[in-house]
């Protein structure tokens, strides 16, 4: 099959080895896909990965359970044992022998075809389009916000970084009534959520008053972290959606000195982010730029990192 693989470059590869689902799996013929931060991140080194990336996408399903062959589908991207300590705990998304696709351990969706646990998947409303339903993964992941932290109208929220996952994640705070701010450096994302009614400030001009409530950190650089941490009051809390490949030393003062609540936050609901996007409570098609064939996976890359596009989409079958 067609993949982009990475080992130390990333490459387009006209004759990859098929996948080969186990027992449990289902064999997936991807549709879409979508190149996010994190997929930029592994290209630099983050985590050490090998192999194909690509874990943002929507498949049909050729090989699995009878009720899910020929369905459309999305799939959690955390696939796990079921039996750790953490799987039996509750907290399988952290388990001990998990693989993630296209992230750690496992192929993903750059390529004609993936396989994934079966009970991964989740079958897909005909109200999703294809290019809609790429967003399920980084929507469910904007979504976990709230379920990390209780926002009120009361409550004075920022979010700082305005890419691919700051547009989700201000759309999702928006609908809690909050004062909500987006902040970023992007003139045309901040265009973008200022039509949608969502006050923003551009980074050099929003002042570092620490006064609010909840700042979420979605900028994908090292600068993210000291820039919230300027704007959230003393015992407010930060939540942390940047993954680098390159760690920089963060100073800490101010996250003691000011007693606020660090929190890490990664993967989300998919059912609610599911129905979200069938109910039209997020809008997603307006933030595709650009779709590439995987032979032009290299120049898709390209794209996704230029701050003039949103979302950069693979189209397997072109």
């Amino acid at each position: 099959m067609r993949a982009l693989v990475f080992d130390d470059t990333l490459r387009f590869d006209a004759h990859h080895p098929d996948p080969k689902p186990g027992p449990d799996d289902a064999l997936l013929h991807v549709l879409r896909a979508g190149i996010c931060a994190t997929d930029l991140e592994i290209v630099r080194g983050y985590l050490g990965f090998r192999g194909v990336p690509g874990h943002e996408f929507v498949a049909r399903v050729i090989e699995g359970p009878p009720p899910l062959r020929g369905r459309r589908v999305v799939a959690e991207i955390n696939c796990v044992c079921g039996r750790c300590d953490l799987c039996t705990a509750g907290l399988s998304t952290h388990c001990r022998r998990r693989t993630v696709v296209g992230i750690s351990g496992r192929d993903g969706a750059f390529a004609e075809m993936l396989a994934v646990p079966a009970s991964n998947c989740r079958v897909l409303p005909d109200e999703i389009g294809d290019e809609e339903a790429v967003f399920v993964e980084p929507l469910a992941a904007a979504m976990q916000v709230l379920r990390q932290v209780k926002v009120e109208p009361s409550m004075r929220v920022a979010v700082v970084g305005t890419g691919r996952l700051g547009l989700l994640v201000a759309q999702v705070l928006a609908r809690t009534g909050c004062a909500l701010l987006a902040v970023g450096r992007n003139p045309l994302t901040l265009g973008r959520l200022d039509r949608g009614g969502i006050r923003t400030a551009t980074a050099a001009e929003v002042p570092r008053r620490q006064d609010h409530d909840v700042v979420v950190e979605c900028t994908g650089s090292a600068e993210g972290l000291p820039l919230a941490l300027s704007l959230v009051r003393p015992r407010g809390t930060v939540i942390v959606k940047t993954t680098l490949a390159e760690r920089p030393p963060v100073d800490l003062a101010p996250l003691v000195i000011n007693e606020v609540t660090l929190l890490g936050s990664r993967c989300g609901p998919f059912d609610d982010a599911i129905a979200a996007l069938a109910r039209r409570e997020i809008e997603v098609a307006s933030m595709v730029s650009r779709a590439f064939s995987l032979s032009q996976g290299l120049a898709a890359f390209e794209s996704a990192a230029d701050p003039r596009n949103v979302k950069v989409l693979l189209k397997p079958d072109a």
